[in-house]
C-alpha cells in the first residue's frame, strides 16, 4: 500500500509541472492514435472515435504551447554564447537550436490561429509546412546535441575507468548516462513523426500510416515520462 501511494504522490508531483503534465497528454493523445489507426478497417466508428479524442488532445497541446514563447525567450537569453558548454561543438549546436526554436514558436502561433479561424491567413499551406521544416529543425538540433553530450559524457566515463579501479565509478553517473541513451532513442522517435509530417516526397513525409505515428508517439511520451520518475529518484 505504501508502495502505492509513493506512486500516486510521485504522480501527481508529475502532473503538477507543465512538462510532467505536457508527457502524460502526449501518452494519452497518441495511444489514442494507436487505438485508431488499429480499428481503422477493423471498427471504422470506435476509430474515428478515438481520433476525434487524441485531435482534442492535441488541440490541449498545442494551445498550452501558446504561452511558450517568454520562457523560451529567458532560456535564450541565459544561454547567450553558449559560454557553459564543455565545447564549441555544444554551444555551436545549442545557439543554432535557439534560434530555430525563437523562429519555430511564432509561426505554430500563426498556424494555430489560422486553424481556428482567428485570423485569415494567406497561404495556410505553406504556414503548415513551414512549421513542419521548423519542427524537423528543431528536433534534429535536439538530437545532435543529446549525441555530442552522450560522446562526452562516454569519454569522461571511459577516461575514469582506466584511472581507477572500474567498482569505483560513480554509480549515479553512469545512470544517469544510460538515461542520456534513452534520450537518444526518445527524439529519434520524435525525428521520425516530425519528418513523416512534412509534404509527401520530401524524406518519408506523410508515408507513415496513423497506427505507426500512434506507436512512435506513444513510446516516445512513455519513455519521457519513466524519465522523468527516473530523474526525480536520481536526484533524491
Amino acid at each position: 500500500m505504501s508502495s502505492t501511494k509513493k506512486f500516486v504522490n510521485e504522480f501527481c508531483d508529475i502532473i503538477d509541472s507543465y512538462g510532467g503534465r505536457d508527457k502524460v497528454m502526449k501518452a494519452l493523445c497518441y495511444s489514442a492514435k494507436l487505438v485508431a489507426g488499429y480499428h481503422l478497417k477493423r471498427n471504422p466508428d470506435l476509430a474515428k472515435r478515438y481520433a476525434i479524442a487524441s485531435s482534442k488532445i492535441s488541440g490541449a497541446r498545442a494551445t498550452l504551447r501558446l504561452i511558450d514563447d517568454i520562457p523560451m525567450i529567458q532560456y535564450a537569453l541565459e544561454y547567450g554564447l553558449g559560454e557553459n558548454e564543455p565545447d564549441r561543438v555544444m554551444a555551436m549546436l545549442g545557439v543554432t537550436a535557439n534560434i530555430v526554436d525563437l523562429l519555430y514558436y511564432p509561426i505554430e502561433k500563426i498556424c494555430w490561429l489560422s486553424e481556428h479561424k482567428i485570423v485569415n491567413i494567406k497561404h495556410a499551406d505553406n504556414w503548415d509546412n513551414a512549421n513542419s521544416i521548423f519542427w524537423v529543425l528543431s528536433v534534429y538540433l535536439n538530437l545532435m546535441r543529446t549525441l555530442r553530450n552522450f560522446w562526452l559524457n562516454q569519454e569522461k566515463l571511459n577516461r575514469n575507468h582506466q584511472l581507477c579501479n572500474p567498482t569505483n565509478i560513480d554509480t549515479k553517473s553512469l545512470a544517469k548516462h544510460r538515461l542520456e541513451l534513452m534520450s537518444i532513442i526518445r527524439i529519434s522517435m520524435d525525428f521520425v513523426h516530425a519528418v513523416s509530417t512534412l509534404p509527401k516526397g520530401y524524406l518519408w513525409g506523410g508515408k507513415l500510416s496513423t497506427f505507426q505515428v500512434g506507436t512512435i508517439g506513444t513510446l516516445s511520451a512513455c519513455l519521457g515520462i519513466y524519465q522523468i520518475f527516473a530523474k526525480r529518484r536520481l536526484n533524491k
